[in-house]
């Protein structure tokens, strides 16, 4: 009789027997589970089954797969070991979840969160930073993902399929009963030699080729959602980074004195660079109308209250004498006024409010006198944008009324409000900065949320394309040239070594095909006729040649102005090696009971 067979009580003695086995028999392993221990009779094993000798079915094999999770964690130390290898390749599949996304040709993903809010993208790190995963190993990739968005900013789904990739060819390499330590080491002396091909193929750029690094960052959003506006946005980019530093002598890029600012409405088309800041909100004119545009402005930056001051505790105070509720009036309408008169006597005539939480930062009473006097005010600045507000304009922040002097403010040839094109939204731009070339404001624009937040995200990585190539300023072939003539070279160099180690290095470089296969798998080509082409033609000495999935064909990248920073394909492979070494290291995953 089995478990299909029995009354309940003779099935409660089968899963009693089960976890009796698990517990007392740790040596068995997943193999022993599935195939070995029920095809015995292991009936004898438990003395309260000794008299019902059963035949398994597949209900035991389930029991036996499903006792491990039913036991608490706290008693995690009594599970029958899993194979080193189970923990590794569990990992692969957040390879395979945005596998689909690579390229061109890409699939974007819809995330829906907890909260209810739809993300709608095809960057890896976003994918990736959204997901919920619980593997250690699975995080581990998941970290990489932001490693490498981190040091190059692009190739965040490449390196999370190339890992992948990797593991799987570990995986096959420990079946052939390899050593793990033999082919980390085998793998790390793969990577290096790698980035020796890499940069033997690499070309050298120029960074005042406009033109050269356009190509480069429209070659990085062709894979995006908003792909179709790369015309527009990809000068964008190049000139905001360009603007910002000095390209005979610049060795890295700081975005943070970047600003994007996104603002609803219009079209992806309508985002300009502005050479000064762009304040998201319009000019806070209050009942009485204040000015909307100022030139020769003497801008000044307050972080003090433009309203009556409040006792320091919770206190409430009672009025009933008409005459002393005129008095305080009268007295909050002096203090105000003599705020605002203290800030005009410096000369400014646009005056920036920081956004407090303490109390009012300001109140329709001082915004009225501010008008009068034909001073511009901004409020609701946030704290974070103080620092690059005082580069941009030279201001210094003035947490006091008495501290307000001339020497304090900055200066703009002009301070205008605009209503932004396709909206009704007003913004305030302020150009003709004290200090151009420090930094730069961007103008995003979108149709709705969704399309706003992926405009700014793919802009991010057009501006870390161009900080990659002032960082390391070469261009290699994209389209899969890279990886295809790194894997014809190890797998050269791999013919060169001896023992165990050519069978590990020839399996990185087998690895290293899952990217041009993965562009023509997305792309609806034959995946297997495009890669045995694409190594023939790269075999025949044409190192430029990739995928161009528009055409359908192999073309030269570099005639078709498919190019990328040399740092985006160097990180992916160190970054991706470097993960799969360690994860190859771990022999056990070690579960900690909570206290």
């Amino acid at each position: 009789m089995c478990l299909c067979q029995t009354r309940l009580p003779a099935f409660c003695m089968h899963a009693c027997m089960h976890l009796w086995f698990l517990l007392h028999y740790r040596w068995l392993s997943l193999a022993g589970r599935l195939f070995i221990f029920p095809w015995r009779r292991h009936h004898y094993l438990c003395p309260a089954l000794r008299r019902q000798p059963c035949k398994p079915n597949i209900l035991c094999h389930l029991l036996l797969l499903l006792a491990p999770f039913l036991i608490p964690v706290e008693h995690s130390s009594f599970l029958l070991p899993l194979s080193p290898t189970t923990y590794r390749i569990s990992s692969t599949g957040v390879a395979d979840a945005i596998r689909t996304s690579l390229g061109p040709r890409g699939m974007d993903k819809m995330i829906q969160r907890g909260d209810g809010e739809v993300i709608i993208t095809n960057d890896g790190a976003t994918i990736l930073g959204q997901m919920s995963v619980f593997h250690p190993c699975a995080k581990m990739l998941v970290e990489l993902s932001k490693s490498q968005d981190i040091e190059a900013g692009d190739g965040t789904t490449s390196v999370v399929v190339l890992a992948g990739s990797m593991l799987n060819a570990c995986s096959d390499l420990l079946a052939k009963g390899i050593h793990p330590t033999m082919i980390a080491d085998s793998f790390k002396a793969a990577a290096e030699k790698a980035e020796e091909v890499l940069q033997g193929m690499s070309k050298p750029v120029d960074l005042r080729a406009r033109e050269t690094l356009i190509n480069a960052v429209v070659t990085c959003l062709s894979s995006k959602v908003v792909s179709q506006n790369s015309d527009i946005l990809a000068p964008v980019a190049v000139d905001a980074v360009l603007n910002i530093i000095n390209p005979e002598s610049a060795v890295n890029v700081d975005l943070n004195d970047i600003r994007i600012v996104k603002q609803l409405g219009g079209t992806v088309d309508d985002t300009e660079l502005v050479p000064g800041i762009v304040f998201e909100k319009g000019a806070n004119k209050g009942a009485a109308g204040g000015p909307t545009r100022i030139e020769k402005a003497k801008i000044g930056l307050i972080q003090f209250h433009l309203s009556a001051p409040k006792t320091d505790m919770e206190n409430n105070v009672v009025v009933s004498d008409y005459a002393a509720m005129d008095r305080i009036l009268r007295e909050e309408r002096k203090y105000i006024l003599n705020l605002v008169k203290k800030i005009k006597k410096s000369g400014c005539n646009v005056l920036l409010v920081q956004k407090s939480i303490l109390r009012d930062a300001y109140n329709d009473l001082s915004l009225h006198f501010l008008a009068k006097m034909d001073i511009m005010v901004i409020t609701e600045v946030e704290r974070t944008d103080v620092e690059f507000i005082q580069r941009t304009l030279g201001c210094m922040p003035v947490a006091h009324v008495d501290s307000f002097t001339p020497d304090k403010l900055g200066s703009a040839e002009l301070v205008t409000e605009v209503t932004v094109p396709g909206g009704s939204h007003k913004v305030v731009k302020v150009t003709g900065v004290q200090n151009p070339g420090t930094t730069m404001s961007i103008l995003i624009r979108g149709s709705n949320k969704l399309v706003l937040e992926e405009a700014d995200r793919s802009l991010h990585d057009a501006l870390c394309v161009v900080r990659s190539l002032v960082k390391k300023r070469f261009l290699i072939a994209g389209g899969g040239a890279a990886e295809t003539e790194v894997n014809l070279r190890l797998t050269e160099w791999s013919k060169l070594q001896v023992g165990m180690k050519a069978y590990c290095v020839a399996a990185f470089a087998q690895s290293l095909e899952v990217v041009p296969y993965t562009l023509a798998e997305n792309g609806g080509l034959n995946p297997i006729a495009i890669v045995t082409e694409l190594r023939r033609r790269h075999a025949a000495g044409e190192n430029g040649t990739g995928i161009n999935v528009r055409q359908s064909s192999i073309s030269d990248m570099y005639a078709e102005k498919v190019v990328q920073p040399l740092l985006v394909s160097l990180s992916a492979i160190s970054l991706a090696s470097e993960t799969v070494c360690m994860l190859m290291k771990i022999d056990d995953l070690v579960p900690v009971a909570r206290v």
